[in-house]
């Protein structure tokens, strides 16, 4: 069964090694027959969260910017996937969808793509905790899938890599 599949790329960088891990997942999905709908980050205004839970009253957020096409597009999803570099551990744009909390969601599966230049065994787990957190928040959601490749710094670094 075709599912509506949901890929937000998050880095800004040209070249960057997370979008190259997204850009893949978006073509295994598309041969596996699913409809795929790719978002990058760059190019777009997103401002932080302000923390006034006026979208808990409203159904959305009151800062009118690129989050809120975003947000819609992962609220309709199947699948949301996530994808990263690992700076300081966490997320853009996570705390932006907290509108959806009460809302009818249709995503049930997560899927996490992350790069970073440190290869640590606790660097994916650090900037995952962020995420779980979020799905957490989603009951009938799970995380359905997660890939680290660490050791990959320079733009395009991930390029040919067997990691």
């Amino acid at each position: 069964m075709s599912k509506k599949v949901v890929v937000i790329s998050t880095s800004l960088r040209a070249n960057s090694n997370s979008e190259a891990l997204a850009k893949e997942f978006v073509k295994g999905a598309e041969v596996a027959g699913h409809e795929v709908e790719y978002l990058s980050l760059k190019g777009k205004s997103i401002a932080f969260c302000i923390g006034c839970l006026a979208c808990q009253s409203k159904g959305h957020c009151i800062i009118n910017d690129d989050a809120l096409p975003i947000t819609e597009a992962v609220l309709n999803a199947d699948v949301v996937v996530w994808a990263t570099p690992i700076y300081y551990y966490e997320m853009v744009l996570i705390d932006r969808m907290n509108s959806m909390f009460p809302k009818d969601y249709k995503f049930r599966e997560v899927y996490f793509l992350a790069t970073a230049a440190d290869n640590g065994s606790y660097t994916p787990e650090r900037a995952l905790a962020g995420l779980t957190g979020w799905i957490d928040c989603f009951e009938k959601a799970k995380l359905a899938g997660s890939l680290f490749c660490g050791g990959v710094n320079a733009a395009g670094e991930i390029s040919g890599s067997s990691k």
